[in-house]
């Protein structure tokens, strides 16, 4: 009987092991907004859905390093779904409180660019698996803002 169990966890195991899953790419970083209590930066995601229905995204985790120290991390909770059989842009806002940013001036060079690591998990609801992280890295270089971007 034990043997029976064993064999029917392993074959469950390899057939979810194998259930085609969203893929997801970031394909770019950029500065969205600068205001009195921080700057707001924009990722951008692409999202494939390989099944016929829409799936829905329950959060998105992410983390923004740079210089091995953690700028700021935080979850969005129901950005949306992914559209049925496409492709799906989601767009999540990272807002960088500016004394997050005054840590990082020495690091800074006379350009006013500091190289990034952003890492992001998408957690989407599956069908049969449930929930699913789907996780990513990117790395960038951002622009800090100028005096006349704030003002």
């Amino acid at each position: 009987m034990a043997q029976l169990v064993e064999k029917a966890k392993n074959f469950v195991a390899e057939k979810v092991a194998n259930v085609e899953k969203p893929k997801a790419s970031v394909d770019d970083v950029d500065l969205k907004d600068v205001g009195r209590h921080g700057i707001t930066y924009l990722a951008k995601i692409c999202v494939e859905n390989p099944y016929g229905a829409s799936i829905p995204v329950g959060e998105i985790k992410y983390t923004l390093k740079s210089a091995g120290r953690v700028i700021v991390s935080g979850n969005i909770a129901d950005p949306g779904s992914l559209k049925g059989n496409d492709k799906t842009m989601l767009e999540p806002a990272i807002k960088v409180p500016h004394s997050a940013l005054v840590s990082l001036i020495k690091d800074v060079g006379a350009d006013m660019d500091i190289d990034y690591v952003l890492e992001l998990g998408l957690v989407v609801d599956l069908p049969v698996i449930g929930n699913f992280t789907i996780p990513l890295s990117h790395k960038g270089e951002m622009k800090l803002p100028t005096f006349s971007d704030i003002f």
